[in-house]
């Protein structure tokens, strides 16, 4: 038996949690409600929730990497009836659930049984979905994930950067309609057939793969991000709680930078590929006044233009919360009208390497743009 790192004992510290998830989810990494509603469940079924220390993990022990894939886009009236016409009507697994199937499959396909589970980035519903999954399944999480963010596409990942295969993977629906990947030729490949599952069942499917050994997972895995969410998530609560301004305590104790304080006054946004796509406009406020910052995303927010100059990009990490309590914001629930900091932040130092940047920085995304770390944009 593995003893626990860190133990989350009430309603507060999972939200706690998941807050700091949401942070780090960068717009993505699916809807924060979701995260703590699985989590929640998992607390009053009697479960233990909590995660490992990495380096408590045996070498010899089966882990697997179980997450959220597809697009968060908000089904229109029209999506739905669509929906209807295929018969995905009456949901069958909430989000847990359909990961803690898809390890099931997994499991069974490759005879292992699994001994720990590995969160495959940070976001408000992936990194605690996972957890939650893992849990119905008897099986603890290491503290610690494979992003250091969240990510809209599976090779922006750390196996990825070290050369570690993703398949086998297992995916399954809230439908209850089930794949198994048996082989890919290569990361976009897997990348592409997975995201075409979950477009075919209009949303987020639950998926396991990354089958390591302990001592492989050590070599990529991203160790006490967990603990971090948490810290983070209290710390926001806390200094808001106090009277402070916690948008301010977020840049500080991350050592990055507001961005752009103000209004929201544009969302344009596209659901295509089993991703959610858009671009939202912030006019800038008091001393941001005269500014107007513009947020692309590909599910998570990718590139930040003030007055038409870039000043932030991928792989470093962009965020956009409340202004008055520093709730960190999804794309999906940013509103016209919502009061908002956007924040920068470093990225992970795996990320801002040569072959990290080429698989998650601005020309990736299409953009004709050189990726120039944030701490010189903002010089510039």
């Amino acid at each position: 038996m593995y003893k626990f790192k860190r133990v989350l004992t009430s309603e507060t510290d999972i939200i706690d949690f998941v807050r700091g998830c949401t942070l780090y989810g960068t717009g993505g990494g699916g809807l924060s409600e979701n995260g703590i509603e699985s989590l929640l469940s998992e607390l009053k079924a009697g479960k233990k929730i909590g995660w490992i220390d990495v380096e408590d993990i045996d070498d010899d022990a089966v882990t697997v990497c179980s997450f959220l894939m597809g697009s968060i886009a908000p089904h229109t009236p029209e999506v739905k009836k669509e929906m209807a016409g295929f018969g995905l009507t009456e949901s069958k697994y909430t989000e847990k659930e359909r990961i803690a199937e898809s390890m099931k499959e997994l499991s069974k396909y490759s005879g292992e049984k699994i001994d720990i589970v590995v969160p495959l980035e940070l976001g408000g519903a992936a990194t605690p979905g996972g957890i939650a999954a893992g849990l119905v399944n008897g099986i603890p999480a290491v503290d610690g994930d494979y992003t250091g963010r969240a990510i809209p596409e599976i090779q922006q990942t750390t196996p990825y950067l070290n050369d570690i295969p993703l398949w086998p993977l297992s995916v399954v629906d809230e439908f209850g309609n089930t794949s198994l990947v048996k082989n890919a030729i290569n990361y976009r490949m897997i990348e592409r057939i997975g995201k075409q599952i979950s477009a075919a069942s209009y949303g987020l499917t639950g998926d396991s793969g990354f089958l390591m050994t302990g001592k492989e997972m050590k070599k990529a895995i991203i160790p006490g991000t967990l603990t971090e969410c948490y810290e983070l998530g209290k710390m926001i609560r806390e200094t808001y709680e106090a009277g402070e301004d916690p948008v301010q305590k977020i840049a500080d104790e991350l050592g990055g930078w507001i961005l752009i304080k103000g209004i929201v006054t544009g969302k344009e946004t596209e659901d295509k590929l089993g991703y959610y796509w858009g671009t939202h406009t912030v006019e800038g406020s008091g001393e941001f006044s005269g500014q107007t910052a513009k947020i692309w995303f590909k599910n998570e927010n990718h590139i930040v233009w003030n007055n038409d100059k870039v000043i932030a990009t991928s792989p470093d990490i962009i965020t956009v919360v409340n202004s008055k309590d520093g709730e960190p914001i999804t794309n999906p629930k940013l509103e016209v009208g919502h009061e908002v900091a956007v924040l920068g932040f470093k990225a992970r130092s795996m990320f801002r390497t040569e072959k990290g940047v080429d698989i998650l920085g601005p020309k990736y995304f299409g953009f004709d743009i050189e990726y120039v770390p944030i701490e010189d944009l903002i010089k510039g």
